[in-house]
């Protein structure tokens, strides 16, 4: 458990842990939300790092716990003496900012039972001053949407050196059955020649060497393939750079035997490589 990264999220109610928290997870994090800062010490001492697809770990405690205050440092100090490593997260936003916030929601800040909001928000930043200056990172979310802050927390776990990569599966399908309901990107390649009215290539799939030759060796699926590895080329760093989890990118033709499954072959030749998780399914070849 010591190896994994352990990020420890905390801050202003309102700022947006509850999507920093999404985002690690997200990012092959496993989370708890509102974790109770004294059982800390009993839950990283579970065999959690046994799972290879956990890179790392993420808490969210705020003072939601009433006793927080009063033991997250005896906590943390603890766990550093004993060989753990973790970052403290700080997030927090501005008065105006926060007060918006829970005006669009039904939400009730945590210490604003008796109180008004304002003051709520008042008490809470003066009671988390102390952690705010212990934090390794402080994040002002004031003026970030909610795509801006995954964007970066993912560049934080990013810095996870076994960082579960995006997941990528190459899937060749049948338009006459349907389109898959999960594909990020589909491209339909019913314009290339088709080989099902071939008489002596009906019978084989678009894996035989016979298919392949037939579909690929002409100018225009040539130009075709070269475009399209072209914009896969420039689409996938932007989706890892995202942060997203799956990619399916689908390849459909009539039947989903033949073009389709030659296509969809040619990308899964050109886009894997080293390091890069990536599957190819063919949905429909034995229909």
């Amino acid at each position: 458990m010591k190896k994994l990264k352990i990020i420890i999220i905390t801050g202003l109610s309102g700022s947006g842990k509850s999507t920093a928290i999404s985002a690690f997870e997200d990012a092959g994090f496993y989370c708890v939300d509102n974790m109770p800062v004294a059982l800390l010490p009993k839950f990283l001492e579970l065999p959690i790092e046994s799972n290879s697809e956990i890179t790392g770990l993420g808490f969210v405690m705020d003072l939601r716990e009433k006793s927080f205050l009063y033991r997250y440092s005896l906590v943390f100090d603890s766990l550093k003496k004993k060989g753990y490593q973790f970052k403290i997260l700080f997030l927090e936003a501005d008065e105006e900012t926060l007060l918006k916030r829970y005006s669009q929601t039904r939400r009730h800040h945590p210490l604003s039972q008796d109180k008004s909001l304002l003051e709520g928000i008042r008490i809470e930043q003066e009671q988390l001053k102390e952690l705010k200056i212990t934090a390794d990172k402080i994040i002002d979310t004031s003026r970030y949407t909610v795509h801006d802050l995954k964007s970066v927390i993912n560049n934080i776990a990013q810095q996870n050196k076994n960082l579960a990569p995006m997941r990528i599966n190459i899937l060749s399908f049948g338009f006459k059955y349907g389109t898959p309901h999960d594909a990020s990107l589909i491209m339909d390649v019913r314009f290339l020649a088709n080989p099902y009215f071939v008489p002596e290539l009906k019978d084989f799939n678009g894996k035989s060497q016979e298919i392949k030759n037939y579909v690929l060796n002409n100018d225009e699926a040539r130009r075709f393939i070269k475009k399209y590895l072209d914009l896969l080329d420039y689409l996938i760093p932007l989706y890892e750079k995202e942060g997203k989890a799956y990619l399916t990118i689908a390849v459909g033709c009539t039947g989903g035997r033949h073009r389709s499954v030659t296509i969809a072959e040619a990308l899964f030749e050109h886009i894997k490589k080293p390091g890069r998780q990536i599957i190819v399914t063919h949905r429909d070849i034995d229909l």
